[in-house]
């Protein structure tokens, strides 16, 4: 019997289609029959009331660490994607800085298994661009490709050895997959466990100055415009960063980038009294920084909004600030963050978050979903916009609990994440 779901008379947010009204919208056996208005129900259809609801494409994370294998402590693919589930995701890019790293076709292989056997979000996995992450020679790239990667990084681990970017940019064009980097140079930052400036001196704590990363991120746009290749920048933090990024789209560089809950709300001011749960790379950094990065997404320079869910260990995050590993985890609290204290600060409007959160980051990593178009994906998020809750991550699905977030009221949770037309997450 084929399954059939009826989302009737919800707000439809829909970019791709420029789309935002009062919609039903007809699922069947995982794809989108229909959308229109006064729609009827099939007689054997689940009818979900979506009044007041918004219901959108389904978002996609395409910056996640799922830790599987070697961290199973911290996450699973499993724990991992029901924690996406649960946070209105319908699917996760998984990074492969795992031990040992998805640097081959049947490290791949494995990831996408295990995903499809936790049945919650849809996990894509990422390859490395160096065999090892040891950044000295290429990965196997077209094998993993071939196996299902849709994209290559050594996140977590900068690419410093120009030579071989400029090798993976050229030849990721072959299998038309982004190459995306962590911008950090080593040389600056290698001792560094904040932002550097008046916070970390205060603290006596080593400092990573903006320069690591800018200087990074020029260097990768001169490789991209020489290669032609596709650079895609994780996590850009810093107002010379975006600024770069800007100013190279105009001059038709291909270039994607993607902003972070974290560098869009906090400052390094959330370090203070040497919070472990607020150290991340690239770290938290100033005031005039998080402006230049909400304006980033505001108009499309930092083309999609990622979370870079890193889970640690509790006993990992409760050592000195200089031993403790950097990293949040974000899937959970990412929508009510960007609701709350990005859209309800009128820095984007909600049709600006959906593009962000779910067009764009299918398009840039060329992914299934990313609309409600007939015949696409039934990868569906709805949301209630109104509801208010606190961040409590004794609740999360995800096995760790850093987050900088814990107490903080949020207005915006996911009530239904649909997956090929299957219910894998009910608020």
């Amino acid at each position: 019997m084929s399954e059939k779901t009826f989302l009737k008379g919800g707000r439809v947010v829909d970019p791709s289609q420029n789309l935002d009204g009062t919609r039903d919208v007809l699922l069947i056996d995982g794809v989108i029959a229909s959308l229109g208005t006064k729609l009827s129900a099939p007689e054997d259809a689940r009818v979900i009331d979506c009044a007041g609801l918004v219901v959108t494409p389904g978002l996609i994370d395409v910056h996640v660490h799922l830790r599987e294998p070697g961290g199973e402590h911290k996450e699973t693919i499993a724990t991992g994607a029901e924690a996406a589930a649960a946070g209105g995701f319908t699917a996760v890019c998984a990074m492969p800085n795992t031990d040992p790293p998805i640097d081959n076709p049947a490290a791949v292989g494995y990831l996408l298994s295990r995903g499809r056997a936790a049945g919650f979000a849809r996990v894509y996995p990422v390859g490395c661009i160096s065999a090892g992450r040891a950044g000295q020679r290429l990965a196997l790239i077209g094998e993993m490709v071939d196996a299902g990667a849709v994209a290559i990084t050594d996140d977590g681990s900068p690419v410093m050895d120009s030579g071989l970017m400029r090798l993976a940019l050229e030849y990721s064009q072959t299998f038309g997959i982004p190459v995306a980097d962590h911008p950090e140079d080593l040389g600056l930052s290698a001792s560094g466990h904040m932002n550097e400036g008046i916070v970390s001196a205060r603290l006596g704590l080593g400092g990573k100055p903006n320069a690591s990363e800018d200087i990074h991120i020029v260097r990768d746009l001169l490789l991209a415009e020489l290669t032609g290749g596709h650079i895609h920048f994780q996590h850009v933090s810093t107002r010379f960063g975006v600024e770069s990024i800007r100013q190279a789209k105009l001059r038709g560089v291909r270039v994607t980038a993607e902003g972070s809950p974290h560098h869009l709300i906090l400052t390094h001011e959330a370090v203070e009294g040497y919070r472990t749960e607020a150290k991340m790379n690239p770290p938290l950094r100033t005031q005039e920084d998080v402006d230049a990065v909400r304006a980033g997404v505001a108009d499309g320079t930092l083309d999609t909004i990622a979370t870079d869910h890193a889970p640690h260990h509790y006993d990992e995050k409760e050592a000195a600030f200089a031993d403790a590993p950097n990293g949040i985890v974000g899937l959970e609290t990412a929508l009510g963050l960007i609701l709350t204290r990005v859209v309800g600060e009128g820095v984007i409007d909600l049709s600006t978050m959906v593009d962000r959160m779910s067009c764009q980051p299918a398009r840039v990593f060329s992914l299934p979903g990313g609309t409600l178009t007939e015949g696409g994906p039934a990868d569906v998020t709805v949301f209630d916009p109104a509801a208010k809750w606190k961040v409590d991550s004794a609740r999360f699905k995800s096995k760790s609990r850093n987050t900088p977030f814990e107490g903080w009221e949020l207005t915006g949770r996911p009530k239904w994440t649909i997956v090929g037309g299957r219910i894998v997450w009910e608020g």
